[in-house]
């Protein structure tokens, strides 16, 4: 027993004699890893200090040049703003100069005095889908649809400038709606390379018999209004003149048309007929009083007993009206107008500053156009390529105020032959300060007539008259069918039977 309880003491002192080396140990160890921890952080590098402090001086010299940096941008826009307004006002005096320069050369107030008649730079006509053009070539229509963007652009930029001071704010009503309802009733326009472009607007109000008429300006600069009226239709009368010699067939149907686009026009217009003989007056008395029963009583009929010349019955005609200033129409019987003409009539005519000279759609024999089915008169004013031309070589039909026309002298009495008589009285107002507004016209016609070339003209008139007679037939495509319809029919032959045997 004794020596059993000798053996544990033994073993249990050797046991803590070990645990309590081992719990030395680790006191040791852990006052060494101290004391190294301390003498890592007690002992830096010499270099490390010298890098810190060099890294503190470029912060400081960083951030004091950022400072200087900013405080330079704030000079320099502060700077660029004066400059700005400076430039903006230098701008704006230059802009306006060169404005008022390109107004003074353009012929917007006044006439440019031109040399001849192919000097005239037209207008086109525009609506608010279509635009009526006199470029010509055979590959241009005379009426196109608004397609190209620049063009369509174009005119929208300047339509809606009118509609925008139309439609000012004081036009409102207390619903915050606006009142006027405006359409467009004609617009024309044309580009000066060298000015700008000007467009001349006219708008009515629903049934209205006013119209507001607007003129821009775009010299190649922003748009600028440059005239703003309001025109009272109502009291601009037409003296509608026409010199009438045997066609009395002619006559009757330039009268049926007549009475359904000048009625309406409530006595606003006035109808002159020169007739020369007396041979055809019962037959045109009778026609004239067939529009007294429908209560149209504007008519006066003067006779002259003499040669027939177109000349010599427009300017008696004229010369005849011995009241107020009336603004003349200068027609045939062979022409076809609208009420819309008319209104375009009054809108491009001015007593003293304008004379306006539309150019008709002259019409093709419709015996060749439409063959044996033919269609109505009214039927056939229809602007296409097929069916006509716009007859920008005939200076006869035009509005021109009477005293516009006696101060011109009207027309020139030695002047021989029928086809220049007309182009002498427009090259007089070329040659005058009145401004002449040329311009397709979409609601005046020239229906088609057989054209006589009397053997007593002069080479010069009766060679113009040759060429009229051709270009009033056909366009070159039907012409060309009618010359080739021999090859074109054995060529149709050969066809078929080609494809019988295929």
């Amino acid at each position: 027993f004794v020596l059993i309880f000798s053996l544990i003491m033994q073993r249990r002192w050797f046991l803590g004699k070990r645990a309590i080396a081992a719990l030395l140990f680790c006191f040791v160890l852990l006052l060494y890893r101290q004391a190294c921890r301390s003498q890592s952080q007690t002992r830096r590098p010499a270099g490390e200090d010298a890098f810190e402090a060099l890294l503190q001086q470029h912060e400081r010299r960083y951030l004091q040049h950022s400072r200087n940096l900013t405080r330079l941008i704030s000079q320099l826009k502060a700077e660029l703003q004066r400059s700005a307004v400076e430039l903006e006002e230098q701008n704006q005096s230059e802009l306006e100069e060169f404005l008022r320069k390109q107004l003074r050369r353009a012929e917007i107030f006044t006439g440019e005095r031109l040399p001849d008649e192919f000097a005239v730079l037209p207008f086109e006509t525009f609506t608010l889908r279509r635009v009526y053009q006199l470029e010509s070539g055979l590959a241009r229509l005379p009426v196109e649809s608004l397609m190209g963007q620049d063009r369509r652009n174009e005119l929208n930029g300047a339509l809606e400038a009118a509609l925008h001071l139309l439609n000012e704010p004081q036009l409102r009503d207390s619903q915050g709606c606006f009142k006027c309802n405006f359409s467009l009733m004609a617009g024309i326009f044309r580009t000066e390379r060298d000015k700008g472009t000007l467009y001349d607007l006219t708008f009515r109000e629903n049934s209205v018999p006013d119209f507001r008429r607007l003129v821009f300006f775009r010299p190649f600069a922003p748009l600028m209004k440059v005239k703003e009226e309001l025109m009272d239709a109502s009291q601009i009368l037409i003296n509608i003149i026409v010199p009438l010699a045997d066609t009395v067939d002619a006559f009757r149907q330039f009268m049926q048309h007549f009475s359904d686009a000048c009625i309406r026009q409530d006595g606003r217009t006035h109808l002159t007929v020169v007739l020369f003989g007396s041979e055809k007056m019962h037959e045109v008395k009778g026609i004239l009083d067939g529009m007294s029963r429908m209560k149209y009583r504007n008519v006066t009929l003067i006779r002259l007993n003499e040669a027939f010349s177109r000349r010599r019955g427009l300017d008696v005609g004229a010369r005849a009206w011995k009241r107020s200033n009336v603004l003349l129409f200068l027609c045939d019987v062979n022409i076809r107008f609208s009420a819309e003409f008319l209104n375009s009539c009054r809108m491009n005519t001015e007593p003293g500053q304008k004379v306006f000279y539309p150019v008709m759609f002259s019409l093709y024999n419709p015996e060749v156009i439409y063959g044996q089915h033919i269609p109505s008169a009214e039927d056939q004013l229809v602007i296409r390529k097929d069916f006509g031309f716009w007859k920008d070589f005939d200076f006869g039909t035009t509005c021109q105020y009477r005293s516009d026309f006696i101060n011109t002298g009207g027309f020139d009495v030695s002047v021989k032959g029928g086809a220049t008589e007309d182009v002498h009285l427009y090259r007089k107002f070329l040659h005058s300060s009145l401004m002449v507004v040329r311009a397709p016209s979409r609601g005046l016609f020239h229906v088609w007539h057989p054209t006589v070339c009397h053997a007593h003209l002069s080479s010069e008139t009766f060679k113009l008259c040759l060429q009229d007679k051709a270009l009033n037939q056909a366009s070159h495509s039907q012409l060309g069918q009618i010359i080739f319809h021999q090859q074109i029919n054995n060529h149709l032959h050969k066809y078929k039977q080609h494809n019988i045997k295929s």
